[in-house]
């Protein structure tokens, strides 16, 4: 039988079939997938073909199907391995906040690109807006306009005063959908707004380190409406970027790239300190913002990028 897996919790997967139903399964021995190194053989949102044990109450896992796509992370655990956050996807969206956490550009510049080595289409979900003052909102505003020029769909929202609520539930609408980001930004919250029928459990922000505690332990896939999922996962502190070369992270900044090829000593270009990089050219001229260069540089130097 063949059917995609809803919930991981490291050695049993909860494998949701075509009729609804829901089956505990487990791995048969040990998969190698594409030479990945990994520290999870399989995530939330894979495909995978199943068979009942022989107490015909839970499934053994046989297959897994390939995949379209992946997040990727590298593993906080496990050096020189990676973390599989979750696969088949439409779209991924990244929930940040300006305070009460603050998400560093960093780490949304971060999943951005990790979106970008596998095509998936992103969104950046600015949250808890009521928070904001007048002054702080206009720059939220500055910001959302900076990534809204390179290419990506920005969304204001506010659980509180229900502002942008309608906006993101409409972007979700018969997809399959990552929501990410650190723990406290509301991704729980925001879930609950479009369907309270779900109850997913909140916390609340520690007032001595104004970090969010975590509330959600493993990934999950939930359907919120007919055809239309989202796959909430537990509040990630780092992202470090896996399976992207150093000279291909540039690739994946929208800004950049249009510039590939252009630069006076072509692809081996680091756009550092190089004579004749267009990509310098660009960022003197104020086309490129000095954050997102600021990521890239992060990137380049695999700099934790929580400052």
């Amino acid at each position: 039988m063949q059917g995609i897996v809803i919930r991981s919790t490291g050695a049993w997967y909860e494998v949701r079939n075509p009729d609804k139903s829901v089956v505990s399964c487990r791995l048969r021995g040990k998969f190698k997938l594409q030479d990945l190194k990994v520290t999870n053989p399989i995530a939330v949102g894979d495909k995978v073909i199943w068979e009942w044990e022989k107490d015909q109450k839970t499934g053994i896992i046989t297959e897994i199907l390939p995949r379209e796509n992946y997040i990727i992370r590298k593993s906080v655990h496990k050096t020189a391995h990676a973390h599989l956050i979750a696969t088949n996807l439409d779209q991924a969206i990244i929930i940040a906040t300006l305070v009460a956490p603050r998400t560093s550009f960093g780490f949304i510049d971060r999943f951005l690109v990790s979106a970008e080595a596998f095509r998936i289409p992103a969104v950046i979900v600015f949250n808890k807006a009521d928070l904001l003052d007048k002054e702080a909102l206009q720059y939220q505003a500055e910001i959302m306009q900076v990534y809204a020029e390179i290419g990506y769909t920005c969304l204001q929202t506010s659980v509180i005063t229900r502002e942008g609520v309608s906006e993101f539930e409409k972007i979700l609408h018969n997809k399959v959908s990552l929501l990410s980001g650190h723990s406290g930004v509301g991704k729980s919250s925001l879930i609950n707004a479009i369907n309270p029928a779900l109850n997913l459990k909140t916390g609340e922000i520690s007032t001595f380190s104004l970090k969010g505690k975590h509330t959600t332990t493993f990934a999950e896939m939930f359907e919120i409406a007919e055809n239309t999922f989202i796959i909430d996962t537990p509040g990630i502190k780092e992202l470090g970027l896996a399976e992207i070369e150093e000279n291909e992270i540039s690739h994946y900044f929208p800004e950049m790239r249009k510039y590939l090829g252009e630069c006076k000593f072509g692809a081996s270009c680091m756009h550092t300190h190089e004579t004749g990089c267009k990509v310098l050219e660009a960022l003197e001229n104020g086309e490129i913002a000095l954050f997102r260069y600021e990521s890239y540089l992060s990137m380049l130097a695999d700099e934790d990028n929580r400052r």
